[in-house]
């Protein structure tokens, strides 16, 4: 917080940690895109859980990061989590493939995640008892991505102290829900979150829980505006730095729409809150 609040001094008053881009003559690691090549690996297993079938699930992620060529060994990673109501949807998802991608040119390693999922589904105007657990399923097999990890960091050459987590949707609500639970959950706690067209639903906000950048229309007919600033309010009321960046007049998931915004501006918030000035280079 130190460093924001120094970087806040000097850009000006008024500007938040998601407009203030990381200093520096390009190319700058974990600003600007330093690799041309992606190493990408598939299927790689995280864990299992048992869905409400009573199904034995194999969870599955794939794995975007840096090539070989790259000597850092301890680098930042993000854990992508896709939307489809929590019935639908695989770590495939566009949107994803193009921030794994994106973010692994910047020196990121990046997994975007499957997770459990119920036939069910879930809706905002009439959540029923399989909806609820479907999400609580979501977010408990994301924490098993994130712990699996931190336990592989070596093998991937992640930095288990620099982890964050991302998703549309279904998933921007699984990213919230993991993001507000980390000062409960060490093992599966995460530097910051981002959500697109997502909110807080389960998690109790508190001190130690991770920072947040929210993105979300106000015209999103899924995943209602109001409940990405009831997020928010909880968050500042907890003193956790939190960004909602409001579209107005936005649907759901306008990925395309504000592609630049999203990525710059989560590249922004990522290298502020998780102190990556000081990450390794």
């Amino acid at each position: 917080m130190v460093i924001i609040v120094a970087a806040l001094a000097v850009i000006g008053a008024g500007c938040e940690v998601p407009d203030i881009l990381p200093p520096g003559a390009a190319p700058v690691r974990y600003r600007d895109a330093i690799f041309t090549t992606v190493a990408k690996t598939t299927d790689v297993t995280y864990g299992s859980a048992v869905n409400l079938s009573n199904q034995t699930i194999t969870l599955k992620l794939d794995i975007y990061k840096p090539p070989a060529s790259d000597t850092v060994t301890s680098r930042p990673a993000i854990v992508w989590v896709h939307g489809g109501s929590f019935s639908g949807g695989d770590k495939t998802s566009p949107e994803l493939i193009d921030e794994s991608n994106t973010f692994a040119e910047k020196g990121f390693v990046n997994a975007s995640i499957d997770y459990r999922l119920e036939p069910g589904g879930c809706s905002a105007s009439g959540p029923t008892p399989e909806c609820i657990h479907a999400i609580q399923e979501a977010e408990q097999d994301a924490q098993t991505a994130v712990r699996f990890l931190r336990t592989h960091a070596a093998t991937y050459g992640i930095d288990p102290n620099r982890i964050a987590i991302g998703g549309s949707s279904a998933g921007a609500i699984t990213a919230m829900n993991v993001g507000y639970a980390s000062a409960e959950n060490p093992a599966s706690a995460v530097r910051a979150a981002v959500s697109l067209s997502g909110a807080n639903l389960l998690s109790n906000i508190g001190p130690g829980d991770a920072p947040a950048l929210l993105f979300h229309g106000t015209a999103d007919p899924l995943v209602p505006y109001q409940w990405a600033v009831n997020t928010e309010t909880q968050a500042k009321a907890a003193n956790l730095p939190v960004f909602l960046e409001t579209w107005q007049g936005a649907g759901h998931v306008p990925y395309v729409q504000f592609r630049n915004q999203i990525l710059t501006q989560t590249q922004n918030f990522l290298w502020w809150e998780m102190n990556l000035q000081h990450a390794a280079h």
